[in-house]
């Protein structure tokens, strides 16, 4: 069930705070599903001081996850 507070995961990189290799930074999960098996989708923000992009990821994905905009990652997910 979806919240309105953001919270942590319990791995390492679903961590509220947790910066990845490319410069994404997690910002927590409402509990809002992901669109892969039994994932939430965790608000995340692209540290670049050009883009700066909100957007959603699979927690699955965060530790190697591409900003949309400035990475050529995925779309983001609704989160």
């Amino acid at each position: 069930m979806e919240g309105t507070t953001f919270h942590s995961g319990t791995g390492k990189t679903t961590q509220i705070g947790y910066v990845n290799r490319r410069n994404q930074k997690v910002l927590g999960t409402r509990g809002a599903p992901g669109n892969d098996y039994l994932q939430y989708s965790y608000k995340v923000e692209c540290q670049h001081l050009k883009c700066k992009l909100v957007y959603g990821a699979n927690g699955s994905d965060l530790y190697q996850r591409k900003c949309p905009r400035c990475q050529g990652g995925r779309p983001g997910l609704k989160y």
